[in-house]
């Protein structure tokens, strides 16, 4: 039985090994770094986090970097597991193409909608990708137009049903986000920028 709860005659049972490979990587990667705070990640996430949420960044935090990084610790122990799982079953050729069920068109119109008005929101003047594009060096640049390109993809392939590519884009989604939270930035004001 895989880690998604699906087991091996599940309905979703197709590509849970794929899912458990792709979220275990993901898990480790993002527990590791926020948990041990390389390179400050988790206070950046802490900043970055605050000023993200909408309707939301006039108040005090409500979690501070104590509790991020307890967090953090979790996937960083469960992430390994999982990812662990999910690389035996591909090893014993458990791994189908990932499959999704098909999706009403209106679902994935309204999705597309959210999407396209959360990276206009992201990239406005005042949005965090604009500043940390405006801050960032070519490495920070790149993770940003990644991050900003996968969420598309994701976006576009969930809309057409292909499993694989959805899992892909989100991996590659989530590793650029942690190229941004441990990349050194060209610009000291826009550290000041993310706090405020």
């Amino acid at each position: 039985m895989s880690s998604s709860g699906t087991g091996r005659g599940g309905p979703m049972a197709e590509g849970g090994a794929m899912f458990d490979v792709a979220w275990g990587v993901g898990a480790t990667a993002f527990g590791w770094i926020v948990a041990t705070d390389f390179r400050q990640a988790a206070q950046r996430f802490h900043a970055l986090s605050h000023t993200v949420v909408p309707f939301g960044g006039g108040g005090a935090p409500v979690a501070g970097v104590g509790f991020l990084r307890f967090v953090a610790g979790v996937f960083a122990l469960v992430g390994p597991v999982i990812l662990v799982t999910g690389v035996m079953d591909v090893w014993r050729g458990e791994a189908e193409a990932y499959g999704l069920p098909p999706i009403p068109a209106w679902f994935a119109v309204a999705e597309a909608v959210v999407v396209a008005a959360f990276l206009w929101w992201m990239w406005r003047r005042s949005g965090v990708l604009r500043r940390e594009w405006i801050a960032g060096g070519v490495l920070r640049r790149a993770a940003i137009a990644g991050l900003s390109a996968s969420l598309v993809a994701f976006t576009v392939c969930f809309g057409f049903g292909r499993g694989g590519w959805v899992l892909l884009s989100w991996l590659a989604g989530g590793l650029c986000g942690l190229t941004l939270l441990i990349g050194d930035r060209t610009g000291e004001e826009a550290d000041t920028e993310a706090v405020s």
